[in-house]
């Protein structure tokens, strides 16, 4: 599935569309350069689950945690981790298998520890306000 994004108005939108693509998966890689929106586009889908908390990237805690109506999800940002062992002392291994949402900025920071199947979400910026979001099932 492929989005086109030309204001953050169209986001949630989009969020509601991601969440449908493949909806018996609850993890979400997210691809895409420092400043392309990942955080932004994740903060709308935990609007999506029904959140009311504040979603804000877990650069420096690593992983967030939201309460949503349903279940719990969980935010996760590898782009300042040193290495995969990292990944591994914050349990991240029981958060991917709780079966709660997990959404992960910078997952190619942790390659061996990717489960299976997961939900591919892949930014590209097109210019100031516009994205291109490329969603595939893996």
């Amino acid at each position: 599935m492929n989005l086109l994004i030309n204001s953050l108005n169209e986001l949630d939108n989009a969020a509601a569309e991601i969440l449908a693509f493949d909806i018996s998966n609850r993890i979400f890689l997210f691809y895409g350069e420092m400043g392309a929106g990942k955080t932004t586009l994740i903060k709308s889908l935990c609007q999506q689950l029904g959140t009311s908390d504040n979603v804000t990237s877990p650069t420096f805690a690593i992983v967030n945690e939201y309460t949503g109506p349903e279940n719990n999800i969980y935010h996760f940002d590898f782009y300042r981790l040193k290495n995969q062992s990292e990944a591994m002392d914050i349990g991240f291994e029981e958060y991917l298998y709780s079966g709660k949402y997990c959404f992960i900025e910078w997952p190619e920071k942790i390659p061996d520890l990717l489960p299976l199947h997961y939900v591919n979400v892949k930014i590209q910026v097109l210019d100031a306000n516009s994205r291109s979001i490329s969603v595939e099932k893996i």
